[in-house]
């Protein structure tokens, strides 16, 4: 249902079961899949694509142009995958020409209030980013992770999969996968047990990224060092794979 007060245009394309309540602004070259509501009050301008049953809350804007102060107006994108929340007050970006020109954001990802995702940003799957987190341009967030509440991320970081950062946390550097980061500058504080257990990791998997972590964290290895190391926990453990990823793929450096 559509609501008579809001305005679409007319290049827009929405599937017949899309909701949008009233206030609404959807602009040209916006396709919103089906399922998806928009309630009052948003504004989503294009190119924008959005996926099935998608949910966006009251002075979202999305797909808006971005901040960065060499954007032209290019015909840059934006596009979201299903299944995601955008709760009230969220900003998300399109992309820039100095990159690949599209802010990526996949499915069943929750953002709470107020929350920023700049130009250039690929967000994987089953993300939450808590009420006032904001990453900056270039920035790649793996899946499973959390950005607690005002968490900062630096532009061109890195935060990996299961990863978590607490409340107010500044991130200049990459964040590995499964880590705990909190602070200003933020620190690595342990694995994520607690959220590897929720998502079923088995009770090896977990104490073999405790070890993988006590190599890279309190070995006093460097990280070519600590990455042969994580190569043979590896062999115990296959989810040791995505901790050595986000290594091998830090262009910043890692938290320390």
């Amino acid at each position: 249902m559509i609501d008579s007060r809001a305005i679409i245009d007319p290049s827009a394309t929405l599937a017949d079961d899309v909701t949008v309540g009233p206030w609404s602004f959807i602009g040209p070259g916006v396709e919103i899949g089906s399922g998806t509501v928009i309630n009052s009050h948003v504004v989503i301008k294009g190119p924008t694509r959005i996926g099935a049953h998608n949910k966006i809350f009251q002075f979202a804007s999305v797909g808006e142009e971005c901040q960065d102060k060499k954007y032209a107006d290019e015909p840059t994108t934006l596009v979201m995958g299903d299944h995601n929340v955008v709760r009230e007050g969220v900003t998300i970006h399109r992309g820039t020409v100095q990159d690949n020109g599209e802010t990526r954001i996949g499915s069943h990802n929750l953002f709470m209030a107020y929350a920023h995702v700049a130009h250039d940003c690929v967000v994987g799957d089953h993300i939450i980013m808590a009420n006032n987190a904001s990453i900056a341009g270039h920035v790649k967030v793996g899946d499973w992770a959390i950005l607690g509440g005002f968490t900062a991320v630096h532009q061109f970081c890195q935060i990996g999969a299961h990863a978590m950062t607490g409340a107010s946390s500044l991130v200049i550097k990459d964040v590995p996968a499964y880590v705990m980061a909190n602070g200003n500058s933020a620190a690595p504080h342990g694995i994520n047990t607690e959220g590897l257990k929720r998502r079923g990791f088995s009770k090896t998997a977990i104490q073999v990224l405790r070890r993988a972590y006590k190599a890279i964290y309190r070995e006093g290895l460097t990280v070519a060092q600590a990455l042969v190391r994580l190569r043979e926990l590896e062999q115990h453990a296959p989810e040791v794979a995505l901790l050595i990823q986000s290594l091998e793929n830090s262009n910043r450096g890692i938290i320390r």
